[in-house]
């Protein structure tokens, strides 16, 4: 990830359109369960969230910690990726909860032709 702001970016970008998604179906299709579909917008939300709140996580370990400013750049990137690694998989964890929770809330025919949608 380029830096925190891109990361955020990315995470209301990416939450947004799959809220979008849940919205069209829980407003046009007459056949949901519109109580889990819900629960499936709060659960992508709250993954949002989860994952802005944590990007503001800062190096714990001052410049004079380290007997280089070299050393201490290579400790606070290496530290930043993982933090970002960690954050973007957790994030990308609870969205896959989210569109599990959003299939079941769905007849099976409509599945199908997400999965057709989305394979063009």
């Amino acid at each position: 990830m380029a830096n925190k702001r891109e990361f955020k970016k990315y995470v209301e970008t990416v939450g947004a359109s799959v809220c979008e998604a849940m919205m069209a179906t829980y407003y046009n299709e007459p056949s949901v369960d519109k109580k889990e579909i819900t629960k499936a917008i709060e659960q992508v939300l709250c993954a949002v969230a989860t994952a802005r709140c944590n990007s503001n996580v800062t190096f714990d370990k001052g410049r004079k910690a380290f007997e280089s400013a070299n050393d201490y750049n290579k400790a606070r990137n290496a530290f930043s990726k993982q933090l970002f690694d960690k954050i973007n998989d957790d994030f990308g964890k609870q969205l896959d909860e989210a569109i599990k929770t959003f299939n079941a809330a769905i007849p099976q025919n409509l599945r199908d032709e997400y999965k057709k949608v989305a394979a063009e």
